[in-house]
């Protein structure tokens, strides 16, 4: 059996780029499995990649958060953030170092401590966009679903 595998576009794409162009750093945050990573991955297909989802990479972000970050080529998609608040403080001073837009993409979940490590040490530095699940608009560009199997199915998963 063949897995196929369907690209559903979403309407924040071009928000998403408005943003990164505006800012150092853009900050993507939303419900766990709701494609924040795959979305960023898609859409920026040439920036370097690492997830604090590891432990190894957790330790060395947190260890030293700016000689981490420096390790790769910019842009650089960061994903899983809330994992490693000190991360904050050393995206502050690279971005302080080299002030200009475009260089960092960071996914999390929308929690306390998050926000507050964002609103703190990157204030003025970073766009902050929600990502919500596929919307029943989303979906019916792409397939001949009814609204009423629409709602049954996300009420299912």
């Amino acid at each position: 059996m063949q897995n196929i595998r369907i690209w559903i576009e979403r309407k924040i794409e071009s928000l998403v780029y408005q943003a990164f162009e505006q800012f150092p750093a853009l900050l993507i945050t939303g419900l766990r499995q709701v494609g924040k990573t795959s979305l960023l991955r898609k859409m920026f297909p040439d920036a370097s990649y690492i997830t604090l989802d590891l432990p190894a990479n957790q330790l060395a972000a947190a260890s030293n958060s700016l000689e981490f970050i420096q390790r790769f080529a910019r842009p650089v998609i960061i994903d899983e953030v809330q994992y490693v608040p000190q991360l904050f403080q050393g995206l502050k001073v690279a971005i302080d170092q080299q002030r200009r837009n475009s260089q960092f993409i960071l996914t999390g979940s929308q929690n306390f401590s998050l926000m507050q490590g964002v609103l703190e040490s990157l204030a003025g530095r970073c766009a902050i966009l929600q990502l919500y699940p596929l919307s029943f608009n989303e979906v019916s560009n792409h397939t001949s679903i009814s609204q009423n199997e629409f709602i049954f199915f996300w009420w299912l998963s």
